[in-house]
């Protein structure tokens, strides 16, 4: 069981918004795999929201099967964050977090976002008036500080808990890195150990149970939240959940259950957006779960051109007859000596590429100034 306020949790596992992607399909794809709890929904303007703007309201889109849930809004106008809060504490919502760690300009040039972390009187006063304002957990999520010279997070921090926030979620890297160099794990203890009765939830590059045990045990975190990681592996919570608990490692699922849950995910963008938005958005998707089905050229070509379910259908098909030639009865990849050389030889480029492909999970380029 895990505190967050008043709020019990079964899992210190948490799903931490991802732009364009934590959507309710991919939510409740996560929910239906296990291992996590709270699920956090994309970032949501506290303004659009109370203008019952349609995009934004389909941004905080649940059913019944979606919850605990979490809306992560940005904003920096009290009034507007405080209304924004009561109005979705009316919708049923379990708990808010707000956005304090967010780098890019459109954000931050509100008031939001990152910005936050250099007016610490004015956040602690917007923060205590959502608190004030319902009965449901508000959380914060922040970064490091805004660069190298002003690492404010664990000042903000108790700024936080002294206006009643239920939790801190802090990335480890600062607003100027962006997504560059490494996940900071000594700036995430120093924000745990700056609080002295909430929980302080890491965040930044957990991409594996490994590395979920580590940042918990270096920086005396509480638990883990991910993002790239899960949408990368959604089986990711599942299997730190196991690993926390027994030390084992589960093994990596079969290529029968990968195909069975990107179908799921398809279905559900389906039910969620419509046949044809939703094969336009899982255009993004499909590619993320294939890098781990062995060779993949010719899906990965063929389903970011899928407009409707039949071409879905079909693409599948053709991929799953064709890699028939690399695998054993069951579908797994067979021995690279079993193979015909040329086949062989193919599979090897494929690896390389994949690889490749694994040590990167796809982030904004360039300055953070120009995302």
């Amino acid at each position: 069981m895990f505190d967050l306020g008043p709020l019990k949790l079964k899992s210190n596992l948490f799903l931490s918004p991802l732009a364009g992607y934590t959507n309710l399909p991919f939510r409740l794809v996560i929910r239906e795999i296990g291992g996590g709890d709270l699920c956090t929904t994309d970032l949501v303007n506290a303004r659009s929201l109370l203008e019952n703007n349609p995009k934004a309201l389909k941004l905080i889109e649940t059913n019944g099967q979606d919850s605990p849930l979490s809306v992560q809004l940005f904003g920096g106008v009290k009034e507007e964050m405080r209304d924004a809060t009561i109005l979705l504490a009316e919708k049923g919502i379990d708990s808010i977090d707000v956005n304090m760690g967010c780098p890019v300009p459109k954000v931050t040039k509100t008031g939001g976002g990152a910005s936050m972390m250099n007016e610490l009187p004015k956040t602690q006063e917007l923060i205590r008036a959502m608190v004030e304002a319902v009965d449901i957990p508000i959380t914060a999520k922040m970064r490091l500080g805004w660069d190298d010279q002003n690492l404010t997070a664990p000042d903000l921090a108790k700024a936080l808990e002294d206006a009643g926030v239920s939790a801190i979620f802090v990335h480890g890297r600062t607003r100027a890195q962006g997504f560059d160099g490494v996940v900071n794990l000594d700036g995430i203890g120093k924000v745990a150990q700056a609080v002295k009765t909430i929980p302080v939830i890491g965040n930044g590059d957990v991409t594996a149970p490994e590395a979920a045990k580590h940042m918990i045990e270096r920086t005396g975190c509480d638990g883990v939240s991910a993002g790239r990681g899960a949408f990368y592996n959604p089986w990711i919570f599942l299997h730190t959940q196991n690993f926390l608990e027994t030390g084992e490692l589960p093994p990596e699922p079969s290529f029968d259950e990968r195909i069975r849950v990107l179908r799921r995910h398809y279905d559900l963008m389906v039910e969620v957006f419509g046949e044809e938005r939703g094969s336009l958005q899982f255009r993004k998707v499909a590619p993320w779960y294939s890098k781990r089905f062995g060779p993949v050229k010719p899906f990965n070509s063929a389903v970011v051109r899928i407009s409707s379910r039949d071409e879905f259908e079909q693409v599948l098909s053709d991929y799953l007859e064709w890699r028939k030639q690399f695998t054993d009865d069951s579908g797994e990849l067979l021995p690279r000596y079993q193979l015909h050389p040329m086949v062989a030889s193919f599979m090897e480029e494929e690896d390389e590429h994949q690889a490749k492909q694994r040590k990167a999970i796809a982030v904004p380029k360039g300055p953070v100034e120009v995302w």
